[in-house]
């Protein structure tokens, strides 16, 4: 596995960057050493799942097809853009807002679809940046938010130490481990974060296993 945070002379990433099962482990077992109530939830999931995915124009375009909608209903649009062969930055171009609103999408989507295809990202160049440069390219588009940003790095090119303080499962999650009286938002959910470096993904990932943990514990489906 790839260690530190820095850059190589030639420019090329040094973080952690996730390749199997054994580095979500690995990061586990950290985690579970540094705080009790990370072992404790660790104890209720069980081993963590990988959840790594393809990285692409295509991963981004299902993220934004995804926003605000139920799973069943972006699943349905998300289909119909296959069908159709809609998927790639050229395929997208050469339609207009209207040819992708009758594919299932709403007008404020279908500008973000094309945003993503005028944007140009070289996705390959995004595997060798820093994970703020990362970051930093994505959010650039419209329609692409930090959230949406931040499960890219933390998903489709590994990064180990990437969270999402702005996912409410993982505040609800945080809020009920570590006993909070409110759910912590965004900022104050980031400052948290910072002592789980450099396994932040991990901790994502444990935090959202326990959520499930939790809400099934409670008889909510």
């Amino acid at each position: 596995m790839q260690q530190g945070n820095q850059t190589t002379p030639s420019g090329q990433i040094t973080e952690r960057i996730i390749q199997g099962d054994a580095c979500v482990a690995e990061g586990a077992e950290w985690l579970a050493q540094a705080e009790p109530r990370f072992a404790h939830a660790l104890a209720l999931t069980g081993p963590l799942p990988l959840r790594l995915r393809p990285d692409g124009f295509d991963q981004l375009l299902s993220a934004i097809v995804s926003q605000q909608v139920s799973v069943a209903s972006a699943r349905a649009i998300w289909g119909r853009l296959q069908e159709a062969g809609l998927t790639s930055p050229g395929a997208i171009l050469g339609k207009s807002v209207e040819d992708l609103r009758a594919e299932g999408l709403s007008r404020q989507k279908a500008t973000y679809a094309l945003a993503l295809a005028e944007a140009g990202i070289d996705f390959t160049a995004l595997r060798d940046m820093p994970t703020d440069e990362v970051i930093k390219t994505l959010v650039a588009v419209k329609g692409i938010g930090i959230w949406t940003a931040e499960i890219y790095a933390m998903f489709s090119l590994g990064r180990a130490d990437v969270f999402a303080p702005g996912d409410l499962a993982l505040q609800e999650s945080a809020k009920v481990l570590f006993e909070l009286e409110e759910r912590p938002k965004d900022r104050a959910l980031r400052q948290m974060a910072e002592v789980w470096s450099p396994w932040r993904s991990v901790a994502a990932r444990l935090l959202w296993a326990y959520y499930r943990v939790d809400k099934n514990r409670e008889g909510v489906a």
